[in-house]
């Protein structure tokens, strides 16, 4: 009995698009939906205009229904078009991977990967996950992206990206994505030196910290959430910005170089932020925890064996020895 979950007429509709789907016909769906017009599309691609109607034309009628709409202000995609534009930019997302791992292996190297990261990882993790995934004695090669965990998961479904390493978070949209929990963040209080020593001989009192210099990550992100929480619980209003950035190295110099500047950043970071830019840590423990750091993946389509050994390398960075 042949392995298929379709229904007879979704796999006479698979079997038409396999045998009659061309590359320039992905190419032509991007290039509409980048520039709007036909007109723009032709000059892009350096062809005409009537080539590129007709290869439209080839495309609506293989899918049996319009794809654009054509308006005056230019090309909108149908409920169908949106679907087929979104499916048509994973696949050539998938063509570029495709290129790099070739690339690699012409250079005895192994696939390249596409890695998501949110902003507050610890260097040290990555290099020793990266330098530990070396399939059949070859190295990989990666580009790490650096962004917001919601907008890596949306990179993720679109096959920009390979996987991701963000935080979890009740509020992400998680479908089509599987996720393994790697490590819990502590948060620490860091501020300038001399400011870290007084803070911390004393219990914290949040109506002198709200006074402060505060340097934040940005609105909307589970960090400063968290911190702005935090303070609410405390009946305290939460304290304006003197600085928003996602740099935990930008960060770390702000607080080091202002003597009234503080942060609130996982434990881990914090102690990168000592050795590289010189901040305090106040010893002080809030007694909560951040977002897990998470591993995320696509649930269906094609997984790399380099893609696996890095997970792998990752869950043993982070399982021993643990985070501080």
């Amino acid at each position: 009995m042949p392995e298929t979950t379709l229904p007879a007429s979704a796999a006479t509709l698979a079997h038409r698009i396999a045998t009659r789907l061309k590359m320039k016909h992905l190419l032509l769906l991007r290039a509409i939906g980048e520039q709007g017009t036909l007109t723009r599309v032709a000059e892009c691609m350096a062809t005409s205009q009537p080539a590129i109607t007709q290869a439209l034309a080839e495309l609506e009628l293989l899918f049996g229904a319009p794809l654009f709409r054509r308006l005056a202000r230019g090309m909108e995609p149908t409920e169908l078009g949106q679907l087929v534009l979104a499916r048509a930019r994973c696949m050539l997302a998938d063509v570029e991977h495709w290129a790099q791992d070739i690339e690699a292996v012409g250079q005895q190297r192994a696939a390249h990967l596409q890695v998501g990261i949110i902003p507050f990882l610890p260097a040290h993790m990555l290099a020793q996950a990266i330098a530990m995934t070396r399939p059949q004695g070859r190295r990989i090669t990666v580009t790490l992206h650096e962004d917001t965990s919601d907008r890596l998961l949306e990179k993720l479904r679109k096959h920009e990206l390979d996987c991701v390493i963000g935080r979890a978070s009740a509020v992400l949209d998680m479908e089509g994505i599987r996720h393994s929990v790697l490590y819990e963040q502590e948060p620490r209080l860091i501020a300038h030196r001399s400011l870290a020593a007084r803070l911390g001989r004393k219990p914290l009192q949040w109506t002198e910290l709200t006074g402060l210099d505060w340097v934040l990550g940005q609105r909307r992100t589970p960090m400063r959430e968290q911190i702005t929480d935090f303070f609410l619980r405390a009946g305290v209003e939460p304290p304006p910005p003197f600085v928003e950035t996602l740099s935990a190295k930008v960060i770390g110099e702000l607080v080091a170089a202002n003597e009234r500047a503080v942060s609130i950043v996982p434990a881990d970071i914090a102690q990168e932020l000592v050795r590289i830019a010189g901040v305090g840590i106040v010893r002080h423990r809030f007694g909560w925890t951040l977002p897990p750091i998470t591993l995320f993946e696509r649930r269906t389509g094609a997984r790399y064996e380099e893609q696996r050994l890095f997970a792998q390398a990752l869950r043993q960075v982070c399982a021993s020895p643990a985070p501080v």
